[in-house]
C-alpha cells in the first residue's frame, strides 16, 4: 500500500504485527477462508488458473508470493504442472502448507526482499497478499525483478465493486459480519478488523493498473470478479 498503519509505524513494525496476525488466525485460517468467502475464494483462485494455464508449459518455474496456507500453490501445481516454489513470511502459515502439500517447495521470506536471483521464474502469482505489504511499489518491483523476460505476474487481489449497490451491501458485511464472525471462529476479532480496513486502503483497480505500468510491466490488463469485490490483474515483463 505504500502504507503502514495508514502512514503512523515503520515498514518493520508493520511487517511484524502483520505476521504476527496471521500466526494467530493460521489454525483456522482456510476455514475462515471457505466460510468468509461461502466458497467462492476457489472460483477466484480457479481464474488464475485459467489464465496462466495456456501461457505456461509443464516444466515452467512458477513463485507464488505471500502464499499463506498453500492453497493457490498447490491449485498450480495439481492443474498446470508446473514447478512451484511457495513463499511466506508467516513460518506457522508454511507449517500447514508443507503437510497439505508434496512436491512444492515453501520457503520462508520476505516479499519486498525475494530470496532469488533475478530472472528465475517464468510466472509469479500473489493472491490477497499484496495489500499486505508496508510498500506496495517496492513489492511490484521486486515481482518483476525475478520475472524472466516475457514472464506472465498474475494479482489476485480484493478490489472496489464495480456493480451499482455491491459496494454499499460489501461495506456492511466488512463492518459488521466479518469482524464478529470471524473474530468468532478465530478468536482473534482484531484480524478481521484489518481485513476490511486494509482493503479500504487498496487501490482501486485503475490505480493499481497503472502502478504496475510505472513499476515496468507492460501490458498490464486486470479482469474483475464477483462484480469487482475482487480483481485479477495481469502483466508480463518485456
Amino acid at each position: 500500500m505504500g502504507l503502514t498503519e495508514h502512514g503512523k509505524n515503520s515498514a518493520p513494525d508493520h511487517a511484524r504485527r502483520v505476521r504476527e496476525m496471521f500466526a494467530r488466525i493460521s489454525p483456522r485460517y482456510d476455514l475462515l477462508n471457505h466460510v468468509l468467502s461461502v466458497n467462492i475464494d476457489r472460483s477466484w483462485r480457479r481464474a488464475v488458473i485459467r489464465k496462466l494455464r495456456p501461457l505456461l508449459s509443464r516444466d515452467a518455474q512458477v513463485l507464488d508470493v505471500a502464499c499463506g496456507t498453500g492453497d493457490l500453490s498447490i491449485a498450480l501445481f495439481e492443474k498446470i504442472g508446473a514447478r512451484v516454489v511457495g513463499l511466506d513470511f508467516c513460518r506457522p502459515m508454511l507449517e500447514l502448507a508443507t503437510r497439505k502439500a508434496a512436491g512444492i517447495c515453501f520457503v520462508e521470506g520476505d516479499g519486498l526482499q525475494l530470496p532469488f536471483a533475478d530472472s528465475s521464474f517464468d510466472a509469479i502469482t500473489i493472491g490477497f497478499g499484496l495489500r499486505n505489504f508496508s510498500n506496495v511499489e517496492q513489492g511490484l518491483r521486486e515481482l518483476l525483478r525475478v520475472l524472466k523476460p516475457r514472464g506472465q505476474v498474475a494479482i489476485l487481489e480484493f478490489s472496489k465493486p464495480s456493480i451499482p449497490g455491491l459496494g454499499a451491501l460489501a461495506a456492511i458485511y466488512n463492518k459488521l459480519v466479518l469482524p464478529r464472525l470471524g473474530g468468532f471462529i478465530s478468536g482473534s476479532r482484531s484480524a478481521y478488523e484489518y481485513l476490511p480496513e486494509s482493503i479500504s486502503h487498496f487501490p482501486d483497480q485503475q490505480t493499481l493498473a497503472s502502478m504496475m505500468r510505472k513499476a515496468g510491466f507492460d501490458k498490464v490488463d486486470f479482469r474483475n470478479l464477483t462484480g469487482g469485490m475482487v480483481a485479477l490483474h495481469t502483466g508480463q515483463r518485456s
